[in-house]
């Protein structure tokens, strides 16, 4: 009985499981940044807020008037946490704010955010975490 020539067989093999086996790994790595990335964020939008309520805890809100004009965020909020989301990502976020009725939502947005992986481009894009607070 002739003895079949089983040279690269292994390497063969290696190939057919590398494939899913990198795909899985890369998409574990992948999805766990975009993990990391909205917890950045949703800290990041409650510092915001925590930061916007102190500074605008004026008379009138004591009195039950809406301050209207505690929406502009970025002259409130001065900190390295929009540095550490920045290093994760590669990208600076934005923070925003709005007031309504006697509500205030501060959102974080990542503009520009994109997964490593094609096997997740029906993801957002566009990560986003917002933090509302009555007033």
């Amino acid at each position: 009985m002739r003895r079949l020539d089983q040279r690269g067989s292994v390497a063969f093999e290696f190939c057919l499981v590398a494939v899913f086996f990198f795909t899985f790994v890369f998409a574990i790595f992948d999805l766990g940044r975009y993990a990391i990335t909205m917890q950045l964020l949703r800290s990041l939008a409650s510092e915001g807020a925590r930061a916007t309520i102190i500074q605008c805890y004026t008379p009138q809100v004591t009195q039950n008037a809406s301050p209207s004009s505690c929406t502009d965020v970025s002259s409130y909020y001065t900190s390295t946490y929009l540095t550490s989301v920045s290093d994760i990502a590669g990208i600076t976020p934005t923070l925003s704010g709005s007031v309504s009725g006697s509500v205030l939502t501060i959102t974080a947005t990542l503009p520009g955010f994109a997964m490593m992986t094609p096997l997740w481009s029906g993801l957002n894009s566009t990560p986003t975490a917002s933090t509302s607070i009555p007033f």
